[in-house]
């Protein structure tokens, strides 16, 4: 074992952070909601903050809002290793998703500071802004203005559905910083997170070493028809949009299947017109989801899907034609983790003697964005069930303080502690 697998955090801390947090935004059935930029982010910021200048941390808040606390290292020049997520959550979120990421992170700028420990590159804490995109668009906010994916503009002119711009909402809550985005480079990324879904737990392992991100497409459908009286229209006079939809839905799960283990496919909208009992459905809009960790593989689910539509569209599918609206509406290619970073991870694990295994992220994180002008990495922790994005999300301490410790580990490895 090496020196910096000896060193451990405090998992009872960590923990009593996580359910104070918890209590700005809590929910009946014990989870959050506490959405990008209102009252209460800007009360969960103000909290965890306060915990960070506690912590020592110099505080830098950059124009969309993202929050930076740097631990200053023996040689201050060094670009930082950092490690961050989010405290925004889903309206009906939990505890940990995004949170425990910064509380973890939190958790070892205290332990470092309590074993007097000395890094030669500086350390980095991020609070990330609006990553659920639950109120704003774009998903992901605050990281990719700072990995310039989108304009800043973008960001800060996102309106919720009640016509409030972001801009104005980071001055509400007090968080309208003043350093450039991106303001600085970023040496190093990594970000600890619940799994979010159930294969850590299903397989007994502890810790996801998490080798990168599956690719995803996004698309709008719309299935046009003909719609009629349901009484006096017999069966084989009919061009019912939403039969005809179901095919193509069907084919969704069907495509997802033939390319697994690792191909997902969701339709997760679905809207019938006019959406009355006794009408023949003459159009039917829904939402496509596919992923596959593999970019030449989520091409050939993309021609699968496009074929079905042209089948669909030439009545060969369901026995009469019908009109197929397929529009492009997101394209993430596969994300993979720079190796040296998965492999710290891994080590780490594997020196503090927990149960692990390698994993790809089936979700958005801003580890994603990272990626693209960092080293960067994930860990993984079990959560109950595999269930996120839900009120009932649950995750076990000892899981909790485990990646904690896999993360403390890994940024000390790659930021050096200074001799001396």
């Amino acid at each position: 074992m090496t020196e910096i697998s000896g060193i451990a955090v405090n998992g009872e801390r960590l923990w009593q952070s996580l359910m104070e947090l918890a209590k700005i935004g809590a929910t009946p059935k014990g989870g959050n909601c506490r959405l990008a930029l209102t009252e209460l982010d800007g009360k969960g910021r103000d909290l965890v903050v306060g915990w960070m200048k506690e912590a020592g941390l110099e505080i830098t808040v950059d124009q969309i809002g993202n929050i930076f606390g740097r631990r200053r290292g023996r040689q201050p020049s060094l670009p930082p290793v950092a490690t961050g997520s989010h405290i925004d959550t889903q309206p009906t979120g939990g505890k940990f998703d995004g949170c425990f990421g910064v509380l973890a992170g939190l958790e070892v700028m205290r332990t470092l500071n309590e074993q007097g420990i000395e890094t030669d590159a500086p350390l980095e804490l991020i609070i990330w802004t609006n990553e659920e995109g639950a109120r704003f668009v774009p998903v992901m906010m605050g990281s990719g203005a700072f990995c310039k994916v989108f304009p800043l503009e973008t960001a800060l002119s996102a309106k919720d559905v009640d016509g409030k711009v972001v801009r104005d909402e980071l001055v509400n809550i007090g968080y309208a910083g003043e350093a450039p985005v991106p303001s600085h480079t970023i040496g190093k990324y990594f970000e600890a997170h619940i799994e979010q879904g159930p294969i850590l737990e299903a397989e007994d392992n502890v810790i996801g070493v998490v080798t990168g991100s599956l690719g995803l497409r996004w698309y709008d459908v719309t299935v046009t028809g003909m719609e009629a009286h349901a009484g006096p229209t017999p069966m084989p006079h009919r061009r019912d949009a939403l039969y005809a939809a179901t095919h193509l839905m069907q084919e969704v799960v069907k495509i997802a299947e033939d390319f697994a283990p690792e191909g997902r496919g969701t339709v997760g909208v679905v809207n019938v017109y006019p959406s009355s009992r006794n009408v023949i459905p003459g159009q039917v809009s829904f939402t496509v989801d596919l992923r596959h960790e593999n970019g030449e593989r989520l091409a050939e689910m993309d021609a699968r899907l496009r074929q079905a539509c042209t089948q669909l569209s030439e009545g060969r599918t369901c026995g009469f034609p019908v009109q197929v609206e397929l529009k492009d509406v997101q394209h993430f290619h596969p994300t993979p983790f720079a190796p040296e970073m998965v492999d710290a991870v891994r080590q780490q694990a594997r020196e503090r003697g927990y149960s692990h295994m390698d994993i790809v992220t089936g979700a958005g994180h801003d580890a994603v964005y990272m990626a693209g002008v960092c080293p960067t990495s994930m860990i993984f922790v079990p959560c109950k069930d595999g269930i996120s994005h839900n009120e009932i999300e649950d995750a076990k301490p000892e899981h909790l303080e485990a990646g904690t410790n896999v993360l403390l580990g890994a940024m000390l490895a790659q930021a050096g502690i200074a001799k001396g």
